[in-house]
């Protein structure tokens, strides 16, 4: 049986190997009690402070609905804390408390060591290959 594809399955590809990184953080995440996208929020939050929630979907990669109950159990959990925007009445903006930072803290230290790992692995170089080639792909594929 032929195939009509002449390329590779570049979205499969990526999903594979965004899955193999995955395997590697799932456990300590798991440990701390958080999904990928609960996560997810947390690195943002670590990296940006106080964040308006449409920029914490956007940079998250959670659609909006999703991201609502992802904040409810993450503000239940006492992990972040929502309030109206001061500037902007209408918008609300999110922040990490205390005990999300912390977890933030105790995370990325495990998830550097992996990074390190992968450094070790593929080489400084490659790794930086890595990051630009995916840098441009991502540049090329957004909208104008």
């Amino acid at each position: 049986m032929s195939t009509p594809f002449r390329h590779r399955n570049l979205p499969r590809l990526l999903l594979q190997a965004r899955e193999a990184v995955m395997t590697h953080y799932r456990p300590g995440l798991r440990e701390q009690g958080l999904s990928d996208q609960q996560w997810r929020v947390l690195r943002v939050l670590g990296e940006h402070g106080v964040v308006e929630t449409g920029r914490v979907a956007r940079e998250a990669y959670i659609l909006g609905p999703s991201l609502t109950g992802v904040l409810t159990r993450m503000e239940r959990d006492g992990l972040v804390q929502r309030e109206r925007d001061p500037a902007d009445q209408r918008r609300s903006v999110v922040r990490a408390t205390p005990k999300g930072l912390e977890l933030v803290t105790t995370l990325s230290q495990s998830i550097g060591a992996h990074y390190q790992r992968l450094e070790r692995s593929l080489g400084k170089e490659k790794l930086g290959q890595l990051y630009a080639l995916l840098d441009e792909l991502i540049a090329l594929e957004e909208p104008a």
